[in-house]
């Protein structure tokens, strides 16, 4: 099974890669869902690396509709992230009805070849996923990020290897949420080849009293107990 970390920051992309993880999605701010990592931390983690790094593609919180604005940083971070040599782009769009924008979803998948494309948790907004799923087969995209429209992988177990049962080998269902030690080897024992989490740890921070998100770090020693399980069950 591989195991990707989401990782949010430098030090968890590095801890990542130390615990022997097999590939990580980088973003920053995870509080809100995840956004685009800037311009120099993409740098820095691409010249350290040397396992594949995914890196999300989206340029704000809140909802997946964007502004043409929006679409038009969203593909030039994508050449930023080709020109890095990274492995694959993590991202996708939907219309106000939370069904997948077919016409600009194209438009990346197609910007970002030859790197592979994951459709993201957007998934998880969807109306009807067994039919998402098949649009985004058509799609070829790669993978598929997901809950199982739940707050969490385990509360979605039933929804994610429907899912996959009905991808059969034509793409990846890539369970992500909540996915802990504790947990893993639901996975592992449901088929699932892949599975993605941030395996975070708080961390102490300065007191700005302008700022209540806390502040989490991809932990290395976290990361090596849920490899061990994989391994090992």
């Amino acid at each position: 099974m591989i195991l990707e970390i989401c990782a949010n920051s430098y030090q968890s992309a590095i801890n990542a890669q130390k615990a022997g993880a097999h590939r990580i999605e980088l973003c920053s701010e995870l509080p809100i869902g995840g956004i685009t990592p800037s311009h120099g931390l993409l740098k820095k983690v691409m010249h350290s690396l040397s396992i594949p790094v995914q890196v999300l593609i989206r340029p704000r919180s809140g909802d997946f509709n964007y502004s043409n604005a929006e679409f038009e940083i969203m593909k030039e971070n994508i050449l930023q992230c080709k020109d890095r040599g990274c492995a694959g782009i993590v991202s996708g769009v939907l219309h106000t009805n939370n069904n997948i924008d077919i016409e600009r979803t194209i438009e990346l998948i197609e910007l970002s070849k030859p790197l592979t494309f994951t459709f993201h948790r957007a998934f998880d907004c969807v109306t009807n996923p067994k039919e998402s799923l098949k649009q985004l087969i058509d799609l070829k995209v790669d993978r598929i990020l997901t809950s199982g429209l739940q707050p969490n992988a385990e509360k979605g177990i039933e929804l994610l290897i429907e899912l996959q049962q009905l991808a059969k080998n034509k793409l990846i269902i890539l369970p992500g949420s909540g996915i802990s030690i504790e947990n893993v080897n639901l996975f592992k024992d449901s088929g699932f080849k892949e599975v993605h989490t941030s395996a975070s740890k708080e961390i102490s921070n300065s007191n700005v009293f302008f700022d209540n998100t806390k502040q989490t770090v991809s932990d290395e020693e976290t990361i090596l107990k849920i490899l061990y399980e994989i391994k090992n069950a």
